[in-house]
């Protein structure tokens, strides 16, 4: 049986964590420990008491989240967080959050995944923050409305489509979860071997970015926020699963955003 220990240690190298820097909220890696015992991995995109109250009933002991307990910042001890810190300590639950660097990892990433599940088989990085290059690009061929029935698909839901652009696009860019806000960055040209994407894939966007990819002339795609986040915490419960022989399973609670 692994220690939690050693899963943490091999998380961070394996993501990362110490070399990616993040807003500060996120506090990637080991937010709480337990007992030191691991026997069932549990994914989730967001921590919550429904999330720990599920974890604690299926027998999880290690929970891998993307948005972890700190969100709003230094806050004090009552109320929710109080409740979600009682849970864990009495059901010894463990937390691993990983935010940017779950999302720009090359093979278990948010990104990476969902590039994948689309079937685009060549991608590079694209689009920075924070220092780091965290979305994916690639060429595609097709029409937009297959992209979109694809989208659709691998996400198992519905998809906002500002079909502003291109009918038949050809340069995709893919940022999972909130980045329809940045979406003047995302079509600047910024390598010298790469032309403007045409086709831009997100969470969730404001209502502004709706005015902007009609005259920057973008498809824009918004997938959702939770629904184009659950590939990475499924894709990494999954790789240490097999790494460290250990179940997993995906707590399933989307936030309808």
């Amino acid at each position: 049986m692994p220690a939690l220990t050693e899963i943490v240690e091999y998380t961070n190298d394996y993501l990362r964590v110490q070399k990616i820097e993040d807003w500060p909220n996120a506090l990637n890696g080991l937010q709480i420990e337990n007992s030191g015992r691991v026997t069932k991995i549990g994914a989730a995109v967001d921590v919550s008491t429904r999330v720990l109250t599920a974890a604690a009933k299926k027998d999880v002991d290690l929970l891998i989240v993307h948005h972890g307990l700190f969100w709003p910042g230094l806050q004090t001890v009552t109320g929710a967080l109080r409740r979600q810190l009682k849970l864990a300590f009495e059901k010894d639950i463990a937390l691993y959050s990983a935010h940017l660097p779950l999302d720009l990892h090359p093979k278990v990433g948010n990104n990476a995944q969902l590039a994948s599940a689309l079937g685009l088989k060549t991608t590079k990085p694209f689009f920075e923050e924070k220092g780091q290059l965290i979305g994916v690009r690639s060429k595609i061929s097709g029409s937009r409305d297959d992209l979109i029935r694809k989208l659709r698909k691998v996400l198992d839901g519905p998809v906002k489509a500002f079909n502003v652009g291109p009918k038949n696009p050809k340069h995709v860019g893919i940022v999972t979860g909130g980045a329809g806000r940045d979406i003047y960055r995302v079509a600047a040209k910024s390598e010298p071997d790469w032309r403007y994407i045409d086709t831009f894939i997100t969470g969730e966007a404001p209502h502004w970015a709706a005015v902007a990819a009609e005259e920057l002339g973008i498809n824009l795609l918004l997938g959702g926020h939770y629904a184009t986040e659950t590939f990475g915490v499924k894709s990494l419960a999954a790789h240490l699963s097999v790494r460290f022989k250990l179940p997993w399973e995906f707590l399933d609670f989307p936030t309808g955003l």
